[in-house]
Formats: C-alpha cells, structure tokens, sequence
C-alpha cells in the first residue's frame, strides 16, 4: 500500500484546491419572452424552444393566472419601437 513519504503544507493544498471552483451557468435571453434561459433548454416562461412551442404553460394554470400570464406575453410582444406614422396618430 502507498503511503506519502512527506506530508503536504497547507499552502501546497490550498493551492491545488484554489482551482476547484463553481461557475455561473451561460445564460441567454429567450427569443419569444426575451427572459433569461440555460443554453439548449426550453424556457420555463413560455415553454419554447428554437421558435416552436414545446409545453404549454398555460394549461397547468387556472383561469386568472391564465388571464394574467396571457396579458403579460401580450404587452411584452407590443413593446416595439414606434414608427414616425404610429407617433402622429
């Protein structure tokens, strides 16, 4: 059986440990809700995944959850930059 001959400083093993670290996931923004999604998974806010609709996130809420999730996904679509004709009317 191998035993260490020597035994190892802490300085040695808080270095080796110093590399031994978490990272922060590799967020991006969703293309049809524009919220924050894990690369290559489907977004929990809208339930699609590269434009087509995976899981309706709808049919697990009740009517006025229903309500307000549809009129939030509604005023985030119309939030687009006007144009000179629709800023005159």
């Amino acid at each position: 059986m191998a035993v260490p001959k020597q035994r190892k400083t802490k300085s040695k093993v808080n270095m080796r440990r110093a590399n031994i670290k978490l990272k922060a996931p590799s967020l991006g923004a969703c293309p049809k809700c524009k919220t924050p999604v894990v690369s290559h998974t489907v977004c929990k806010n809208c339930g699609y995944y590269k434009g087509k609709m995976v899981i309706d996130t709808l049919k697990k809420l009740d009517k006025k959850e229903r309500k307000v999730k549809e009129k939030e996904m509604e005023a985030k679509q119309q939030d687009k930059p006007l144009n000179a004709e629709e800023l005159s009317k």
